[in-house]
């Protein structure tokens, strides 16, 4: 089985308002980088849709390692959090409903096809890769805000 390590990040203007998000995908030493926008969408929705582009590249099942600076994303991720919200209905609690469902159901259909692993990285630190897919998503954010 192929290992992917996968880097993503996602930024809003507005939160609501202009966002973009940033991915690349390694394997032995070669780089992919991806990217798209939306006019008017959230940080967390860019964040999601940073993880599921990424994942959606990849034409086989893989080993694929996560790196993201957003806790939304690798808890809901890697403490079940996102599974529970589907189970109950995407509800997080018996009063409030999960954000983008949608999303987060496209996000755990791809999951199941991979064998995944979760690393938090700081955001806006040292770690190159954060920092490129940063770059990506401001500079898609940017396209909106003419």
């Amino acid at each position: 089985m192929k290992h992917i390590d996968l880097y993503t990040d996602g930024a809003c203007s507005g939160n609501p308002g202009p966002g973009g998000w940033g991915c690349v995908l390694i394997y032995k030493g070669v780089e992919k980088e991806l990217s798209g926008g939306e006019a008017e969408t959230t940080n967390n929705r860019m964040e999601l849709l940073a993880v599921i582009n990424g994942l959606e590249a990849l034409k086989e099942s893989c080993a694929v390692t996560l790196y993201s600076d957003s806790k939304y994303v690798i808890d809901a991720l890697q403490l079940g959090w996102a599974q529970k919200w589907r189970a109950n209905g995407w509800m997080r609690n018996k009063k409030e409903s999960a954000k983008n469902p949608e999303l987060w159901e496209r996000l755990l259909n791809l999951c199941q096809k991979h064998e995944m692993s979760y690393v938090w990285v700081k955001g806006h630190a040292e770690n190159e890769y954060n920092n490129r897919c940063d770059k990506m998503a401001v500079a898609e954010s940017k396209k909106f805000m003419m």
